[in-house]
């Protein structure tokens, strides 16, 4: 799935035969979506990815209280604005994974 405009290219909801594939946190090194096919929920790279997401979510929470400081100091210059709206935009796309990949492993039932 590509959205416009620089979105994510990773198919959100992927299945390995009969089994669905946990979208991971991070990526290759040239930028593709990893993918976790595993039989329990408490495998140890299952375990990583979760605490890889929280860590991303707690970083998440703090860049934007730093966000906002900055946006509430009408004396920050570009470069902190700049600076401010790039670590914004990054944890952005690291929440919205997170969606992704929770969001495709509710069971259909749940939804």
């Amino acid at each position: 799935m590509s959205i416009p405009n620089g979105g994510p290219s990773y198919i959100p909801h992927t299945t390995l035969g009969e089994r669905q594939l946990r979208l991971l946190p991070w990526t290759t090194p040239d930028g593709k979506p990893c993918y976790l096919s595993a039989d329990s929920h408490d495998s140890r790279l299952s375990l990583l990815a979760d605490d890889v997401e929280a860590a991303q979510l707690d970083s998440g929470e703090q860049v934007l209280a730093g966000a906002k400081a900055v946006l509430a100091d009408p004396k920050a210059g570009e470069r902190a604005v700049r600076f401010a709206l790039t670590r914004a935009s990054e944890s952005l796309g690291d929440v919205l994974r997170i969606a992704v990949s929770r969001g495709g492993r509710i069971p259909e039932r749940e939804l």
